[in-house]
């Protein structure tokens, strides 16, 4: 799936992760939804040892770049698919995406899904989308887009999606 493509079924936003840390973060709405990240250019990803992620209750978020390696999808530029809120959670996209920024920025935060992408060297230009949802329940649609993403590309996840 690509951006047009995710146009087309709703999704909104397009900000790169260094537009929504320095103020555009007050555009992303406070209702439930999901989230996805892209990775809009199409060289090869360079990874660093040390991402920006903080160090939540003292548990280091980096992995060895091996691992990176081993978990990077080529052929997409999705590179995680996240969600806020829900029957179980309160979160807003607003609230998620600014856990997620100040997670990547080195906040000790727990937001342990997606950290993989702190240790993309172009972390900060990344893209982010999201779809707000009034009927339809977060992990549900979250769930639906993994699945489809792994019947797309021989059962591998997101690049930072560590489950379904």
């Amino acid at each position: 799936m690509n951006k047009k493509q995710l146009k087309e079924q709703g999704f909104e936003g397009f900000k790169t992760m260094g537009e929504l840390m320095t103020g555009a973060k007050n555009q992303i709405p406070a209702q439930k939804g999901v989230y996805v990240v892209l990775r809009e250019t199409e060289s090869v990803p360079q990874f660093v040892s040390e991402g920006t992620g903080g160090h939540f209750k003292g548990q280091n978020p980096n992995v060895s770049i091996s691992e990176l390696e081993d978990n990077w999808v080529e052929d997409t530029p999705i590179v995680y698919i996240g969600k806020a809120g829900g029957a179980n959670s309160s979160a807003t996209l607003n609230k998620r995406l600014g856990q997620y920024l100040r997670f990547g920025q080195g906040a000790n935060i727990g937001h342990w899904g997606g950290r993989y992408i702190w240790q993309l060297a172009d972390s900060r230009d990344l893209v982010v989308c999201w779809k707000t949802l009034t009927n339809e329940e977060p992990r549900d649609v979250e769930h639906k887009m993994i699945a489809d993403f792994k019947e797309l590309h021989a059962g591998k996840r997101p690049f930072a999606n560590l489950r379904d």
